[in-house]
């Protein structure tokens, strides 16, 4: 459901995170402008805008032209919200994965003579599935049960405070992030050469996708479920 009404933000205020949980459409815009809601959302949009050398002002002018969709997700129960990301973006990248390491890698041997820095994107990609593979199955496993099991009472688990794996999920997220960062640039922002054929538009646009999804799924978790744990761990 979208409402026209944008609500005022105050750049001073209002982190990156606020933002994008007001109004997922702010993760477009702050992909597009390099700002990071997810690992590092908890800046204000003056403070990110300011150390990317952009202006809040123009920053909030571009937010207020957004509609403003209902953001169903932010409302749910933990362990509702845990089913939610396990099914909206881990199910994504379990499937996607290793197609775009595939495609990564087909794209090089057909382009790499020309475009050399496809070998640094082929190989980006590949250290993106080995860096998600096992941090997805430590959530799934591990992790995420424990949050379930919070929320029905139990406080005791074998690695201590839920804290301690909330802590390596999050440290884990910032390796994440700067190997998309390092997609983004090696890509030159997914800008497709003149040459490029259709395998190497899917490409990048499937990379720029995954970074996307990867950006929403992280704020998810860095700034809903994982302080809404710690919190029920504590009360």
């Amino acid at each position: 459901m979208t409402d026209t009404a944008t609500p005022t933000i105050d750049a001073a205020t209002t982190t990156l995170a606020q933002a994008v949980t007001a109004n997922p459409g702010a993760a477009r815009v702050f992909d597009k402008l390099g700002l990071d809601f997810c690992c590092h959302g908890k800046r204000s949009i003056a403070e990110a805008s300011a150390a990317a050398g952009l202006d809040p002002a123009l920053v909030v002018a571009e937010l207020g032209e957004l509609a403003v969709v209902d953001q169903e997700w932010s409302d749910l129960e933990p362990a509702a919200l845990v089913d939610h990301i396990v099914e909206t973006h881990h199910d994504y990248l379990h499937e996607e994965m290793p197609l775009l390491v595939a495609l990564a890698a087909k794209v090089a041997s057909v382009h790499g003579e020309r475009h050399p820095e496809l070998a640094e994107v082929s190989r980006l990609t590949a250290a993106i599935q080995d860096d998600l593979d096992p941090h997805l199955t430590k959530e799934e496993r591990i992790l995420f049960p424990a949050i379930k099991a919070l929320t029905e009472g139990e406080r005791e688990f074998p690695f201590g405070p839920i804290a301690n794996p909330i802590r390596m999920m999050m440290a884990e997220h910032d390796g994440t992030g700067e190997l998309l960062e390092a997609i983004r640039a090696a890509t030159n922002g997914y800008a497709v050469p003149a040459d490029g054929c259709a395998s190497y538009q899917s490409l990048y646009q499937r990379l720029e996708a995954l970074e996307a999804d990867t950006h929403l799924h992280v704020h998810k978790e860095n700034h809903h479920l994982f302080p809404t744990a710690i919190e029920m761990a504590e009360s």
